[in-house]
């Protein structure tokens, strides 16, 4: 526990920065440079192990695979530290005491990857141990790319969730093993003894037909024997077809859930939408889309009519209403709801500065939101009034009044949420 004062608040700022750099939620550049740095380090490290086990290059690079070795076992030695210290800022792990945080977060697969990546090389230095023990544990390093890719994460979900249907299958393929080796053993008995004279040698045969590999180097002989190759043959196309079907499927669900989830967790993110219940962030998401915009590009220019507004999830924007006055925006706010307020032509021109990914709600639909949630219609006039108090308290048209009704709030009032 941190206690109070100054220093406890700078530890604890400290150990949320390196949380936010080592979390696989890249925002910035330096997060980008950490991550893709772990990523090369991992990389290099694989190829290091493979290289060295060709005896040539083992001693002709020997010193340059032990310079690798040890900065590698460093760099994760101290992320695997760094990570053990600022697991408390994980947002499972808030509610935890410190030390039972940490435990939490040891046992988990990803943990259990770290640390046996940097296991092996302290156990060699305390014990002697078979060298190539060693090489096995330290190709375990590649699994640590599987924190960095969503796409393995959720394959990973996908067979998870689907474990009892894989190991149905699996169940189903050992039968169709036993029944058919033991067919094949009655019908080949007799003309291959030693290939198909005993049951568990005829598996060996089973297995390969079953899974479509078919080296070719046992083979039946007689008519009744090919006849039982044949009818294995077909239902090993269906057993191979069996749990790709299920993990595909399952793949599928686990994607469009985690899409859903971000999608959900960047409605939550934007300012006029936060303390809003579940039914109304789903009412959102139903209306809302994703755009990305490359640096440099217009989004909106001035004298456009008012189709749309934007919500910035990530990157930043600059508007420009005067030569010299350009402020920026960034991840959490908004903007274009004005001249749809007023029904006026646009008046600023919004350009990208760096990357930016948005959420766009036309126009149309916005009207429909402020209808059916009037308190984003009374949030969004507030924080209108507060950056152009004239416009919109004064020179909102008749027409655009009588539509937004009750949702007005009393002239003056200003502020945002």
């Amino acid at each position: 526990m941190n206690g109070p004062g100054p220093l406890g608040d700078r530890r604890r700022s400290w150990r949320r920065r390196i949380y936010e750099l080592l979390d696989p939620a890249i925002e910035t550049v330096w997060d980008r440079a950490v991550h893709h740095g772990l990523i090369a380090l991992v990389l290099i490290n694989v190829l290091a192990v493979v290289l060295e086990s060709v005896p040539s290059m083992a001693d002709r690079y020997g010193a340059i695979f032990l310079t690798i070795e040890v900065v590698s076992v460093v760099v994760f030695t101290a992320e695997y530290a760094l990570r053990l210290w600022s697991c408390v800022e994980h947002m499972p792990y808030t509610s935890h005491s410190g030390w039972a945080a940490r435990l939490a977060w040891a046992r988990t697969p990803a943990a259990v990857v770290d640390l046996v990546a940097v296991l092996p090389f302290y156990v060699l230095v305390i014990a002697p141990v078979d060298l190539r023990v060693v090489a096995l544990f330290r190709l375990v390093r590649f699994l640590k790319l599987a924190r960095y890719s969503s796409g393995l994460v959720s394959l990973a979900d996908a067979v998870y969730a689907e474990r009892r249907s894989l190991l149905a299958t699996l169940l189903i393929l050992g039968g169709l093993v036993l029944t058919t080796a033991t067919l094949m053993h009655l019908a080949e008995e007799r003309a291959q003894p030693a290939q198909f004279g005993t049951i568990p040698d005829a598996m060996w045969w089973a297995i390969v037909t079953l899974t479509t590999v078919g080296y070719g180097d046992v083979v039946p002989i007689t008519p009744v024997g090919k006849l039982i190759a044949g009818l294995t043959a077909i239902l090993g196309v269906a057993m191979l077809a069996l749990p790709v079907g299920i993990i595909a499927r399952a793949f599928s669900e686990v994607i469009h859930r985690r899409e859903f989830v971000v999608t959900w967790s960047m409605v939550a993110r934007v300012p006029v939408f936060a303390n809003l219940d579940a039914a109304d962030i789903a009412e959102i998401m139903q209306l809302l889309h994703s755009r990305t915009v490359p640096k440099g590009e217009v989004i909106l220019r001035r004298g456009e009519a008012a189709d749309a507004m934007y919500f910035i999830v990530s990157g930043e924007v600059e508007i420009e209403i005067m030569d010299d006055d350009h402020p920026r925006l960034g991840s959490g706010d908004f903007f274009g709801e004005i001249a749809i307020l007023t029904e006026e032509l646009r008046t600023t021109t919004v350009r990208a500065c760096q990357e930016t990914q948005l959420l766009v709600l036309q126009a149309h639909d916005l009207q429909r939101l402020m209808d059916r949630v009037p308190e984003i219609a009374r949030r969004l006039q507030r924080v209108a009034e507060a950056r152009a108090p004239d416009r919109v308290s004064t020179t909102t048209s008749p027409k655009a009044k009588r539509r937004q009704g009750s949702r007005l709030l009393p002239k003056g009032s200003t502020g945002q949420e």
